[in-house]
């Protein structure tokens, strides 16, 4: 017998810089500081005490690094260590399902056909859904110019070294060379930085970030 779907959906965000929260039935998301201390413990705790009063049958957990089948196979870059292994299920009493970052905003932004999409935040984050089946990707770490990545050069760092003007300029051919590779009908933007880009491409466009929370809700739907 198949087990029904859980009603009530807690989603986790997972950034470099900050951890975002919402679950069904609330209409404002929670959130609270990451960065290179934050352990999968650390972070738990600050959910529990941020979501006594929540109520949820289960949870989806966007990861800013490699997961393979629903598990977290590689420690972020932009956080502390202890990710790989971390026992979510145990520590939450409740069904969780991982999932990349990118991926998961890219689910709540698919609307049908190729879609890319490219995360500019802390990181370089990237996914692509072909005809509703979702392909999360590590492109940001793929080698670009001197020696760096499609990430150092797309990513936080990339643009406090460059300046807003350079960034702009290499994210738009970083975004041209994807998208010739790719041939995807659309592409999406999203990511905190994602505002700072100017005269975007055709079939190029700037997501909203809390379409990552959509793309929480929808996982447990494609169970």
């Amino acid at each position: 017998m198949k087990r029904a779907r859980p009603r009530r959906i807690l989603v986790i965000d997972v950034g470099g810089t900050h951890v975002k929260l919402l679950a069904s039935g609330r209409r404002l998301p929670l959130k609270f500081d990451s960065g290179p201390r934050m352990t999968p413990a650390r972070m738990f705790e600050q959910i529990k005490r941020l979501t006594t009063d929540w109520k949820y049958d289960a949870v989806s957990l966007g990861y800013p690094g490699l997961v393979v089948h629903g598990r977290i196979v590689s420690e972020p870059h932009n956080l502390a260590a202890g990710w790989v292994g971390f026992d979510f299920r145990r520590a939450f009493r409740k069904p969780v399902k991982i999932i990349n970052d990118a991926a998961m905003q890219a689910l709540g932004d698919y609307r049908g056909g190729r879609m890319l999409f490219i995360g500019l935040g802390t990181g370089m984050g990237s996914a692509m859904i072909v005809d509703g089946d979702l392909e999360p990707m590590e492109l940001g770490h793929l080698p670009y110019k001197k020696g760096r990545s499609y990430e150092d050069y797309a990513g936080a760092q990339g643009l406090r070294r460059l300046g807003k003007k350079n960034w702009n300029k290499h994210v738009l051919e970083i975004i041209g060379v994807l998208r010739a590779a790719l041939e995807p009908d659309r592409v999406i933007i999203g990511g905190g930085n994602a505002k700072l880009l100017k005269r975007l491409p055709r079939d190029v466009s700037v997501g909203e970030n809390a379409k990552a929370f959509a793309g929480g809700f929808r996982l447990w739907k494609r169970s």
